[in-house]
């Protein structure tokens, strides 16, 4: 085991999720599988608690720059969390280690990535600074109540729902996938506060999907632990960047990265 690439590899991973809030899944899952030769079920298992770990030194930083729309995230969790337990007894009941788990991990997974890279090439193309200038923050305490309205108070639950059942397969879809959704059902919150409850209603789902996974035996914990060491400081430096990066070339060349990774899966 290369313990200094796998250290480099979080570091990456963990400083591209603090700034675009791209999840860490659709790049890190790909990167064990592609460039360290990781079986699907251990590189999603082991991916899950990588991110629920990573995600959480992330909401940390943005909890003390107060950016962290606690009530959407709750919101989210509403369905995430409850899927992905259903999920998760579906993956046990089939055998996560099994042929045909496996052929639905790669598959969907691959679905995953091409859904993120469009979702990613979207935000990055329609989202351009004078678009994220009109998402001002909130002047009071009425705006920002307004601000955290969605259309309709069942979409976040139901697209958590989504999300926490393709997070669980896939460790995909917390990422770009959940911050098109965000900005599409909450129009009115700030980007940076999209980017804030993006990564922080992760954690509690990463962390229920990565522990189940852990009692089927498909988590590597060495490699767990090396990712982090490279993760947490990654991750810290993008999230105190977030307010002040300039992303929509990094989504777009990211994109690119996604629909070819995506394609090689669904190719396997």
């Amino acid at each position: 085991m290369d313990s200094f690439a796998f250290i480099a590899a979080g570091f990456g991973v963990g400083l591209i999720v603090g700034l675009t809030g791209v999840g860490g899944g659709s790049l890190m899952t790909p990167v064990l599988i592609f460039f360290f030769g990781i079986k699907p079920h251990l590189a999603v298992g082991t991916d899950l608690l990588f991110a629920a770990f990573t995600k959480l030194g992330g909401t940390v930083s943005l909890a003390r720059q107060r950016l962290v729309p606690w009530r959407v995230v709750a919101q989210l969790c509403a369905g995430s969390v409850p899927a992905s337990l259903v999920s998760l007894w579906a993956l046990d009941h089939l055998g996560a280690d099994s042929a045909a788990a496996q052929r639905i991990m790669t598959s969907t997974l691959g679905a995953a990535l091409l859904l993120t890279a469009a979702a990613t090439f979207y935000k990055a193309v329609t989202f351009s600074k004078a678009a994220q200038s009109r998402r001002l923050e909130p002047a009071g305490p009425e705006e920002a109540a307004a601000a955290m309205r969605p259309r309709h108070w069942s979409l976040p639950v139901l697209l958590g729902a989504v999300i926490g059942s393709l997070v669980t397969f896939t460790s995909v879809g917390a990422g770009a996938v959940g911050v098109t959704v965000l900005l599409l059902v909450f129009p009115m919150l700030p980007l940076p506060r999209i980017i804030a409850a993006d990564i922080s209603y992760a954690v509690p789902l990463t962390l229920v999907a990565g522990l189940g996974h852990a009692t089927m035996g498909s988590v590597n914990w060495p490699m767990l632990a090396l990712l982090l060491t490279g993760s947490l400081p990654g991750i810290w430096l993008g999230a105190r960047l977030v307010t002040r990066a300039h992303e929509r070339l990094i989504r777009a060349m990211l994109s690119v990265l996604l629909v070819l990774a995506g394609a090689k899966l669904i190719s396997i």
